[in-house]
């Protein structure tokens, strides 16, 4: 079933023919979503984008990125902020033409693995694993980093006993004591902590190159004829996550993003303390655009191909990605 629906999805998106972008534009249409609360909401909502751009936004919000891969395909969607990078993956291998061009967010902590306390087993003792019983998200970026972290540590993973189970179904197992360990993100992932214990931060496993980050995608055409228009985009969200980081504006943009993102305080502040937004140097660096993402990709593409979700993977993902918009915003 995954198969077929991730199947189906990229094939239509590969087959619609992108829209000839207009070198002079004068509104384009942003996919975003809600629930997903991020710092780019607070210019959103601001006409920050509008005013430094000179062109009308129409900001359409999307329930999945499979569904932002389609609409850009056919054209009606130029500009994705917060796309996953599992559907990116699926959409580009299967030979949609688009590029990533900024890191939109990284949430290590909000995707991960955890073991049952009653195992006492952590990082030191990893190697206890061998045999266990485990309920992973088969085809996930969370089934890549459970993957990511076995050989990190040296478990043979044909040694453990491997159930294909959504996120809350592995919580609601693992919290019945059926799972040794299970894997999942978000609301899934903070009741699953209840009743174990991580092997790795968030920030351990980003300085193995396991990450869990959304990108900003756009088609490669929009990419190439719009790329100064882009760079703006790129610089609104920047200096957005800028503000944010600093620490100084919370309590003045944090209720801005909540209502935006269609959310109430508390929910937002709880979810967005699991993200982190790197700076336009960061992303730019080695870890992110200079070519961990391109290798994560690959990583991604690799593992939903034995898990038979896609039908193949692209030789590099290097193309994939284009960071000179975001270079731009640098210089």
């Amino acid at each position: 079933m995954i198969k077929k629906y991730l199947l189906s999805t990229a094939c239509a998106a590969a087959a619609a023919i992108s829209a000839t972008q207009a070198s002079a534009l004068d509104e384009i249409t942003v996919a975003y979503f809600l629930e997903w609360p991020m710092p780019f909401q607070f210019a959103k909502a601001n006409g920050t984008y509008e005013e430094e751009m000179g062109v009308k936004i129409n900001w359409v919000s999307f329930d999945t990125g499979t569904a932002m891969s389609a609409a850009m395909a056919s054209g009606d969607v130029q500009i994705a902020v917060s796309q996953g990078v599992p559907p990116f993956v699926v959409a580009t291998s299967a030979g949609q033409d688009l590029q990533t061009v900024d890191v939109a967010v990284s949430y290590s902590d909000n995707d991960n693995c955890v073991v049952a306390e009653a195992l006492e087993i952590d990082k030191e003792n990893a190697g206890e694993l061998n045999g266990k019983k485990v309920g992973v998200p088969i085809g996930t970026a969370a089934h890549y980093g459970f993957l990511s972290q076995m050989a990190h540590f040296g478990v043979d993973v044909g040694s453990m006993e491997i159930v294909d189970m959504a996120p809350a179904d592995g919580a609601a197992a693992f919290a019945q004591g059926n799972l040794d360990m299970v894997c999942g993100w978000g609301g899934a992932l903070r009741r699953m902590v209840e009743h174990g214990n991580v092997l790795l931060t968030g920030a351990e496993k980003e300085e193995l190159g396991i990450l869990v980050f959304d990108v900003t995608s756009a088609p490669a055409g929009f990419v190439e004829a719009e790329a100064e228009l882009l760079s703006k985009f790129l610089k609104v969200t920047a200096d957005a996550n800028a503000m944010w980081n600093s620490g100084d504006h919370k309590d003045e943009m944090l209720p801005v993003i909540a209502k935006d993102a269609g959310m109430d305080l508390a929910d937002a502040e709880a979810t967005i303390a699991t993200f982190s937004f790197p700076s336009v140097e960061e992303q730019l660096s080695e870890k992110w655009l200079g070519g961990g993402a391109q290798t994560f990709m690959k990583g991604v593409a690799d593992i939903f191909v034995n898990a038979g979700s896609i039908e193949a993977a692209l030789d590099s993902y290097d193309g994939a990605v284009n960071s000179a918009p975001l270079a731009a915003v640098q210089n």
